[in-house]
């Protein structure tokens, strides 16, 4: 961790991967560009650097169960694995990429 970086109360984290923006990464997050900048302070915006780690806010999950996507996961392979479909899934977690998940990415599941 950077000196100038403080906690994630989170614990949840993200890799900035080459390309990234703090966009991409709060869209994919299902948050905005200012509440990551709210959690990371000291960050450049402008000037993300491949491997920083992001603080991400908490998810709310409403039901406290979470899957941890794997490689190769997709979101019909995880809505049949448990039972249920993507449109749920979806709806759980706005903001979410279904044609671009990422591994360690935490997905909300239904109860």
């Amino acid at each position: 961790m950077a000196s100038n970086q403080v906690p994630c109360v989170s614990g949840r984290y993200r890799r900035v991967k080459p390309g990234d923006t703090l966009y991409t990464i709060a869209k994919e997050a299902g948050t905005t560009v200012d509440t990551l900048i709210r959690l990371n302070p000291g960050i450049d915006p402008l000037n993300l650097q491949v491997g920083q780690k992001i603080c991400l806010p908490e998810i709310a999950c409403a039901s406290g169960i979470y899957w941890v996507v794997a490689p190769g996961d997709t979101l019909y392979l995880i809505a049949r694995s448990i039972g249920t479909t993507v449109d749920i899934l979806l709806k759980l977690n706005p903001g979410i990429d279904p044609s671009n998940l990422q591994e360690n990415q935490t997905i909300c599941l239904p109860e």
